[in-house]
């Protein structure tokens, strides 16, 4: 099991530094963290961090490559509950990044619904929400499996958060281009046991991001399905991370991990924590 590093260590600062920073610490992997598609401002103006899915995607391997460092996923999370919109990441941003790893290699697209900030959204039943998510995602899962790229949903909403929702969604998917990105933090805070979370999904869980919380989110759980980043260490926090571990490691699960932590110390620790473990960076 290899513990990589998501591209987004430290804020207003551009892609380039941030690799610079995760090869400095002496890891090998990274994420494509933050994507959109279309020309992006900050970046020209050196305070953004974010990929465009419609620049070369060799570039962006060249990139990453010059400081040694693999690309092990992109990540496209999405907003598949609410009404699309050109304003919206959606489907066809989904597939502009599937489109972009293929070209280059990388296996894994991540995604997710998103909790809705419309009414529209907030209002979908269950089914309905369901519904939404696999017609969204269907275009971009043909496409995957043209490609040979993988789309790993991560619990990061309502529907994802919920374990038996997330298996509807995979056996109603129909798709073999469809599987999971367990998120340590994001299933415990939705209200799941993210040990459980892998011996349910076992071999489906392709991709991991590794994330602890302090005990200040105890009172959000099963309120909020997700957060982008910790900053407490791993093996300090509520989440049984040592027991997610062994039940990957149980599950025979040998791919790319990628830390959601931030700050210096933390990230660290944490990559530190994980190499007790048995993980390699």
């Amino acid at each position: 099991m290899t513990v990589g590093c998501f591209a987004l260590v430290d804020p207003f600062s551009t892609l380039d530094h941030q690799l610079d920073r995760i090869r400095d610490w002496g890891f090998t992997t990274a994420d494509v963290t933050d994507t959109g598609d279309g020309a992006v401002l900050g970046n020209h103006f050196g305070f953004s961090a974010v990929a465009s899915l419609d620049a070369n995607p060799h570039d962006l391997r060249r990139l990453f490559a010059d400081r040694g460092l693999r690309i092990t996923s992109f990540c496209a999370h999405a907003d598949l509950l609410d009404p699309a919109a050109p304003w919206r990441y959606g489907t066809a941003e989904v597939i502009k990044a599937v489109r972009a790893a293929a070209a280059i290699g990388v296996p894994h697209v991540v995604t997710t619904e998103g909790e809705p900030e419309t009414g529209f959204g907030r209002g979908l039943t269950r089914e309905q929400r369901i519904f939404t998510v696999l017609e969204k995602l269907h275009e971009p899962l043909r496409v995957a499996e043209d490609h040979g790229v993988k789309v790993l949903l991560e619990p990061h909403g309502p529907v994802t958060g919920d374990p038996t929702a997330m298996e509807e969604l995979l056996e109603r998917s129909g798709s073999p281009a469809l599987g999971v990105n367990l998120d340590t933090g994001n299933s415990w805070l939705a209200g799941a046991d993210p040990v459980e979370y892998v011996h349910r999904f076992g071999d489906r869980i392709e991709h991991v991001h590794w994330k602890d919380l302090g005990p200040e989110w105890e009172a959000q759980r099963g309120e909020v399905f997700g957060c982008g980043m910790t900053t407490t260490a791993l093996g300090t926090g509520v989440v049984d991370v040592g027991g997610v571990y062994s039940a990957l490691a149980a599950a025979g699960f040998d791919g790319a991990t990628t830390l959601e932590v931030a700050g210096d110390d933390a990230v660290l620790a944490s990559a530190a924590y994980l190499e007790g473990l048995g993980a390699t960076r």
